[in-house]
């Protein structure tokens, strides 16, 4: 059985950890730099990092605030925000990030991913997609959140799959930020149907939600963001509390 993973998210915007509910009323967090070496100190086995603005202020990531965190990180890295170019991954790579995280770019440009797949390798490339359920159908939405498309989350997971992406990170709009637990339908309906590792993101409150996403619906890994943030749940009794449940971890 592989080892289930617990990834914290630093949701950055103005050079600050922010946290908000459905996508909007963000709230500081804190400094995404202290933050980081925090989590990487507590056992968090990767850590996510998404400049939630750069697609909307039509800019790039903040590049040295990543080379700031991945000076103080020793563990997988995944950074996202505004990058739609090979250059973009390369200077990216270069200040540190292990992995990048594409979202609008990859929904507006579908061979980007094929081209990043190819340059890096799919191990490098991570096709989030921000889900929301309308009318009973869960449709791919775009620029943080802000722009809903016609495309169905289901069908462009698989073809984000077959274009060469190594990972899919599913935030569920309708979840995020609420603590009532992960998009369980939804995640379970796509780590069965795809070849690749799913994470399971949006909703996390308590230890159990953890549990569940992992026991009934197989994520790879889960995401979450407000209850590290604000020291609800620490990384180690987390891991603790699934080990106990059976679930396999790294300690």
């Amino acid at each position: 059985m592989l080892t289930k993973r617990i990834i914290p998210c630093l949701d950055i915007k103005d050079g600050r950890t922010v946290k908000g509910v459905n996508f909007v009323n963000l709230t500081d967090a804190g400094d995404p730099v202290e933050l980081a070496a925090l989590y990487a100190e507590q056992g968090a086995d990767e850590l996510v990092f998404l400049d939630i603005t750069a697609t909307v202020e039509k800019r790039k990531t903040l590049v040295e605030l990543v080379k700031n965190i991945a000076r103080y990180v020793n563990i997988p890295f995944t950074v996202g925000g505004g990058i739609s170019t090979i250059n973009d991954v390369e200077i990216l790579l270069k200040s540190g990030a292990d992995k990048i995280s594409i979202n609008s770019s990859a929904v507006n440009t579908p061979s980007l991913i094929n081209e990043l797949a190819k340059e890096f390798g799919s191990q490098c490339v991570v096709v989030a997609i921000d889900t929301k359920e309308l009318d009973g159908k869960d449709f791919v939405h775009t620029h943080g959140g802000r722009i809903p498309t016609s495309l169905e989350t289901m069908s462009w997971a698989k073809e984000a799959q077959e274009r060469g992406a190594g990972e899919i990170l599913l935030t569920s709009m309708n979840h995020d930020g609420t603590k009532n637990g992960f998009a369980k339908k939804l995640t379970g309906q796509m780590t069965h149907q795809l070849l690749i590792p799913v994470i399971a993101s949006g909703g996390a409150g308590t230890m159990e939600h953890f549990a569940e996403i992992f026991e009934n619906d197989d994520a790879d890994a889960a995401l979450a963001a407000s209850i590290f943030h604000f020291r609800e749940i620490s990384i180690a009794e987390l891991k603790h509390f699934l080990q106990k449940r059976g679930i396999v971890v790294r300690l």
